[in-house]
């Protein structure tokens, strides 16, 4: 099935730097190397065919979740690794355990082994996933969205009102000034990390829904929408944010059970089995998933390469691929930590002004199992709306 995919032509200076996956073994803020993990996938019993019968409590709680860590904790043992966490993914059937693997041992070669097992759905490496970008110069007086996406006119048609937009990244400001009373659900997916506000996920969270008209920083592209601000990145340092697969398909689970109806994904790096599920989950329930586009990965990295994802490259960074929405510019304004503005770059960036065009049409019902009815959108005076242009066709599976 072929779904049509529009690129924005609008000419906001945006640039969005990809987010990228670090290829080299998972490293804390200091720079050190992390301990690998992997993943290990037990399959669930359908909810109706439990053998405790009983349908109250958790999914997949009692004898049957007491079962699968037994297994997974003699499947650790004979391959020399320890179960350090599980959690449920009742989304895609299965209960994930958390293996460390110790120093000098491959996780790749691990995951291969384990899926080998046949009491394993799968297994797979703990992928790492990276989300970068700058913020150092002070705000320029005029938002560039404002005036060359003509955003006020825009919003005379729609300005997303109580569209939930996931936010899974790095930790919102919630209070800040142009974000309070913005993020209607607020949670932490990242264990053993601060808690203190951090700069990417407030900086794609504001591009998406700062408030409009209260006198202070930038106007979002769907100030109305309500956030669901989800960590599951963590700030690194200054300029790198990385993202698990666990930490994610956590933050990914929660949206789609607590009905988002737009998921933003301003990150990038390898393909990941339960990550795309859960996509797959997504799609199925006519959620929309954005992912930002890596030029210097394979398709543009993972979720922008996976089927049915929106994916959003810089215009301004070379030729945008057919299929791909392209959000131009550089030098975005936005929301920092510490009730501060500034300016920052990125592919992510690009991802977070395409989410908020989507709440936009979420608004009014104008998006539908991966088509972009964006031409749609016209101010009610007949102006000029945002330059919408087919780009080309896509499959969608």
């Amino acid at each position: 099935m072929f779904a049509t995919v529009r690129r924005v032509c609008l000419g906001l200076a945006a640039a969005l730097a990809a987010a990228a996956f670090a290829q080299a073994a998972p490293r804390d803020a200091a720079g050190e190397a992390t301990q690998q993990r992997v993943l290990v996938m037990l399959r669930l019993p359908p909810e109706h065919l439990r053998p405790n019968t009983e349908y109250g409590g958790a999914y997949g709680d009692g004898m049957d979740s007491g079962a699968r860590r037994r297994v997974a904790v003699r499947l650790a043992r004979a391959h020399g690794l320890t179960v350090v966490d599980d959690w449920p993914m009742p989304l895609v059937g299965v209960d994930c355990f958390v293996l460390a693997v110790p120093a000098g041992r491959s996780a790749a070669a691990l995951a291969t082994s384990l899926s080998a097992e046949p009491s394993v759905a799968w297994s797979e490496p703990m992928n790492l996933y990276t989300g970068q970008a700058t913020h150092n110069d002070p705000l320029y007086l005029a938002q560039p969205a404002a005036r060359e996406w003509r955003l006020a006119d825009l919003h005379k048609v729609a300005t997303g009102r109580n569209v939930r937009v996931a936010v899974i990244d790095s930790r919102v400001e919630s209070n800040h000034p142009d974000l309070a009373g913005q993020v209607a659900i607020n949670q932490n997916f990242v264990a053993d990390r601060s808690s203190a506000p951090e700069q990417h996920g407030t900086a794609v969270a504001g591009i998406i829904a700062a408030k409009a008209d209260n006198d202070l920083g930038i106007a979002g592209v769907a100030p109305a929408a309500r956030l669901m601000a989800l960590r599951a990145c963590w700030q690194a340092e200054a300029s790198a944010t990385l993202c698990d697969s666990l930490s994610l398909a956590k933050a990914m689970n929660f949206a789609i059970t607590h009905s988002a109806q737009v998921i933003n994904l301003s990150l990038s790096g390898p393909p990941d089995i339960l990550l795309g599920k859960l996509v797959d989950v997504a799609e199925r329930r006519r959620i929309a998933v954005v992912g930002a586009f890596d030029r210097r990965l394979p398709g543009g990295g993972f979720p922008a390469s996976h089927p049915g994802v929106v994916a959003v490259a810089d215009e301004t960074r070379g030729e945008t691929p057919a299929g791909v929405f392209a959000a131009p510019g550089r030098d975005v304004p936005t929301t920092l930590p510490g009730a501060r503005w500034g300016l920052v770059d990125g592919a992510s960036f690009a991802a977070a002004h395409v989410s908020g065009l989507l709440a936009l049409t979420q608004e009014h019902g104008r998006f539908q199992g991966g088509r972009l009815s964006l031409i749609s959108l016209r101010p009610a005076d007949g102006g000029a709306a945002p330059c919408v242009r087919r780009d080309s066709a896509i499959v969608s599976r």
